[in-house]
């Protein structure tokens, strides 16, 4: 007796090869029958017509804390995922002391919130305990935050470190791996990560690539300086001899539009001279972080008070203002850029709306608007900014070593790609033409499973865990947009967390079946 029989569908199995018609049989958590399949189930679900496929895996989350407070997890499982990888950009949660709780809490507010979760944790491995006790809804990952490192041994300084400074990270980092993280990631345009030089990241990653970790890299730079970017991270592979997979893959800023073509020749010739380098990829033309990572990297030294403090200064409003005007400066397009996640009665009016045009309801420059509306909201501020063209998107999307994710941040009026990014690929992209079916399906599940070292998931084969997606090729597609970007795809089914139907008929049943991974165990 099955617990699960799946009968009918077109089966495609996560590893590229066309699609066939069987049925997939469950028992104990485990996929124990695959094609032409014998026997009675408890549960028989009738899939003529939809897809079977392996559950999805979201390769860059920021699902952090959410997935401790919110546990039923409904804006991912609803789009068919059914594991997470957290600890993104270098900002996780763990390891981190009690004395540094307050401070990193609030730094990240802008991806988190501020949910009630007891930062009851020290090390990785509490913090692995926290999410196994919230029981969520999907299988959980996490990466080792640089960090979260850096913050550990050197607070925010703006510096490099000194030898001995070096050596604790790598210690802490080997402990943290030992606990069950999965690698080491970073984000170079964020504090304290974006104070380090290319040494401090091989060095950490040696010890990555000892103990069989991967590397996971917000670049320094995604337009200008896209290139240079790409062969800074591919020389940290060649050196420590370490799988790097990069963030969020873009050629980012109209005047780098067409970019994507060079920025993966130059991942293919890496490729060629031995570095395993992939990347993931979010389905949109926009792009969304904190609000204040547009200020200058030296205004973040020291955390979000110092920070705050400098915005209060009017000489360091005056300097910050003069290198706005400087070519190569990070400002934007402020046409383009809308702001999210407004929580105060002075600003709440403007959540959504461009910073041109806040800018103008204010009477100030759009420059002294982002550092009032940063100063008044307390960093928790988050933006949506259209830099990409819809031609790189094709052109990254259909090459085979890139994977999807949602880079989902769930506050304020979030991105629409937390909630749809997976079926806007199987929906919009499939159907154009761009990819294949099969091999879409293989980005969002053997290819993040195999990048990401997860042991028995990612393939619709007798053996593996049963986390399953079933869909409807002709319906899917996801309805969340800018203007209203809570809303759930169109044309996922059911779907299957280790063996629990954790959604039937399009609906969240309530369990939560999810696990937690740990490296190495």
């Amino acid at each position: 007796m099955y617990d699960i029989l799946l009968k009918g569908g077109k089966i495609v199995d996560g590893t590229g090869n066309p699609w066939f018609r069987g049925e997939v049989a469950i028992r104990g958590g485990v996929i124990v029958g695959v094609g032409r399949v014998a026997g009675e189930a408890e549960t028989v679900l009738d899939v003529e017509g939809l897809v079977v496929a392996p559950g999805f895996i979201d390769t860059h989350s920021h699902s952090d804390l959410l997935l401790i407070s919110e546990p039923l997890a409904e804006a991912k499982v609803l789009q068919g995922v059914t594991t997470e990888v957290v600890g993104q950009d270098g900002l996780g949660e763990a390891p981190i002391a009690a004395s540094h709780v307050e401070q990193w809490r609030r730094y990240l507010s802008g991806l988190n919130g501020d949910p009630d979760v007891g930062w009851s944790w020290g090390s990785l491995g509490e913090y692995l305990d926290a999410l196994s006790e919230a029981r969520p809804s999907v299988n959980v990952a996490a990466l080792i935050g640089h960090g979260n490192l850096r913050l550990a041994v050197m607070g925010m300084d703006d510096r490099g470190p000194s030898g001995s400074e070096l050596e604790a990270m790598r210690l802490l980092l080997a402990r943290s791996m030992a606990e069950g993280a999965i690698g080491l990631s970073t984000g170079l345009i964020y504090a304290p990560c974006i104070y380090s030089e290319t040494r401090e990241l091989a060095e950490l990653c040696k010890t990555v690539s000892a103990l069989g970790g991967v590397f996971v890299v917000h670049m320094r730079d995604e337009g200008d300086r896209l290139i240079e970017s790409i062969g800074e991270v591919a020389h940290i592979g060649c050196e420590a001899r370490v799988p790097v997979h990069i963030s969020h893959f873009k050629a980012s800023g109209e005047a780098n539009w067409g970019k994507s073509a060079d920025a993966l020749r130059r991942l293919h010739e890496a490729r060629r001279e031995g570095v395993q380098v992939s990347f993931d990829q979010y389905p949109y033309t926009a792009g969304s972080t904190f609000l204040s990572s547009l200020l200058p990297p030296w205004v973040h030294a020291g955390g979000v008070d110092s920070l705050l403090q400098r915005l209060k200064d009017p000489e360091v409003r005056l300097r910050i203002k003069e290198e706005s005007r400087k070519p190569g400066s990070r400002s934007p397009r402020w046409d383009l850029l809308l702001c999210t996640n407004l929580k105060t009665e002075a600003n709440a009016m403007f959540e959504g709306m461009s910073m041109k045009d806040i800018a103008e309801a204010r009477g100030q420059s759009p420059v002294e608007a982002l550092m009032d509306i940063v100063l008044k909201e307390s960093n928790a501020t988050t933006m949506i900014s259209f830099t990409m063209s819809e031609d790189d998107v094709k052109r990254f999307m259909a090459d085979p070593h890139g994977t999807v994710c949602t880079d989902g941040i769930l506050l304020g009026k979030p991105h629409p790609r937390a909630y749809g990014a997976f079926p806007r690929v199987l929906g919009h992209y499939v159907r154009q033409g761009v990819l294949r079916l099969e091999d879409a399906v293989r980005k969002m599940t053997s290819l993040p499973a195999q990048i990401m070292g997860l042991e028995e998931r990612g393939v619709v084969r007798p053996g593996f865990k049963a986390d399953i997606t079933v869909f409807s090729p002709d319906t899917i597609r996801d309805t969340a947009t800018y203007a209203d970007p809570r809303r759930r795809p169109d044309g996922i089914r059911h779907v299957i967390v280790n063996g629990e139907l954790t959604v039937r008929d399009s609906e969240h049943t309530g369990v939560r079946a999810g696990q937690v991974h740990r490296h190495g165990r």
